[in-house]
């Protein structure tokens, strides 16, 4: 069989050109040629594999990521049937060339928010619903990756792969990411999460989990007017302020105990805390604590509130996906 040449079944030749097609209506060719220009990108030579052709054979291998990078060639040039295609050398060259800086430029030109208020799930009373989460990502196992990123440890011996730690704010009703970011597997979700803030749309409802609540987290995007609606651990001391009809109750969260007891720096919170009582489900009995920015219950019910925050799973079928 000669290399580069199409494996595929014959019915799935239309569910390439679907997904190639699809690709070129949401990110146009003008994007792409924006984007090489504000890393700089300028072919120094005649070649085939022009910065502008091998960006657009690795956008074509996120759709395609079961097929090796020459046939991903042979597919993104279909309506070149007469061009030869390159050695699978001169294509992992041209990667190397171009770099990683078009494709950030690129992200951040063409990530943003997809959903209109007749999106079904996306919105709340007006409110954007996003979510804030983090995954762990297998790399090839060069000694690059593991310098870079670090591997699992614990059992015998360290994990086959190095691993990259993704978080992300993700439009829970279109499963689209807005803002990425990418560090070391030794990188906490929180740290790694402070990059994100500036990409925050102002008419968001911010969900998130436990792994986020920290004071720091909180009071920035507080200050650009972000709603948030956050799980936090039950140990977390929450003394209420003032009861509130629903069952919630205010309270002010602090940087440091000391601050707390003498009611210095605080940050006015809604407390809502719930039980599971299911004995058929897992965790039965277990309390969960939610804070929120949203202090009016006439506008946000508690129980509201509740089930809005089962939304973030959300955000986990994205990264499945």
């Amino acid at each position: 069989m000669h290399q580069g040449r199409c494996t595929l079944p014959p019915d799935e030749g239309g569910r390439v050109l679907d997904r190639l097609a699809g690709l070129d209506q949401v990110i146009p060719p003008h994007q792409i040629g924006h984007a090489l220009a504000s890393a700089g990108r300028r072919n120094p030579r005649s070649c085939p594999l022009t910065h502008e052709v091998v960006l657009r054979v690795v956008l074509a291998m996120g759709v395609l990521s079961d097929l090796p990078i020459r046939q991903v060639f042979r597919h993104a040039r279909r309506l070149r049937a007469d061009e030869a295609s390159p050695g699978r050398s001169a294509l992992c060259q041209a990667r190397r060339r171009l770099g990683v800086a078009p494709l950030r430029h690129l992200f951040a030109r063409v990530a943003r928010p997809l959903a209109t208020p007749e999106t079904p799930g996306a919105f709340d009373r007006g409110q954007r619903l996003v979510g804030i989460d983090g995954t762990l990502l297998d790399v090839p196992d060069t000694p690059a990756n593991a310098r870079a990123f670090g591997r699992p440890t614990g059992g015998r011996c360290d994990g086959a792969f190095p691993q990259l730690r993704e978080v992300s704010l993700v439009e829970l009703g279109t499963h689209a990411e807005i803002a990425v970011a990418l560090k070391s597997r030794r990188c906490g979700e929180p740290t790694a999460a402070q990059g994100l803030r500036r990409h925050l749309p102002a008419d968001v409802l911010l969900l998130a989990d436990r792994g986020f609540s920290s004071y720091s987290l909180w009071k920035r995007p507080e200050l650009q007017g972000v709603r948030l609606l956050w799980r936090v651990v039950s140990s977390l001391v929450l003394r209420p302020t003032r009861r509130l009809a629903d069952g919630s109750y205010l309270a002010d969260v602090s940087r440091k105990p000391y601050e707390r007891d003498a009611d210095r720096n605080g940050i006015a919170v809604r407390v809502i805390r719930s039980t599971l009582d299911d004995p058929a489900r897992v965790g039965h009995g277990r309390e969960h604590v939610r804070m929120t920015g949203l202090l009016d219950p006439a506008e946000a019910p508690a129980r509201v509130l509740i089930a809005l925050d089962h939304e973030r799973w959300e955000h986990e079928l994205a990264f499945d996906e």
